[in-house]
């Protein structure tokens, strides 16, 4: 007769590595600013800032207009290297990278 593996006895989540996005373009640090705005950082050490603001407000925010409210927005988190809300909202990190590499910040319309 097989016994079931008991929890206390399951190692795998001490044996899987935890997961680290590697590419240049993904965020590895992030500061949510006043007025809809944030600061990031990528793994390659690009920096730069995003403005949300006028795409929030605007009639094309979808549901990301949930953002509207700042303590709604200031929920900003990162996950596997991408900038992300509560309710599956997320930021292309990729775009987000080639914008401020070329202007120094993505203002997002």
């Amino acid at each position: 007769m097989q016994q079931h593996a008991n929890t206390q006895d399951d190692l795998a989540a001490q044996v899987t590595p935890r997961i680290r996005p590697r590419a240049p373009w993904r965020v590895a640090d992030l500061e949510v600013l006043p007025r809809f705005c944030l600061r990031v950082r990528f793994n390659d050490g690009t920096e730069g800032s995003v403005d949300m603001r006028a795409f929030i407000h605007s009639l094309a925010a979808g549901p990301f207009a949930a953002l509207r409210e700042e303590n709604r927005f200031r929920e900003a988190r990162i996950v596997l290297g991408a900038v992300t809300w509560p309710d599956d909202l997320d930021l292309a990190p990729d775009a987000m990278h080639h914008a401020i590499r070329e202007h120094g910040a993505w203002i997002v319309t």
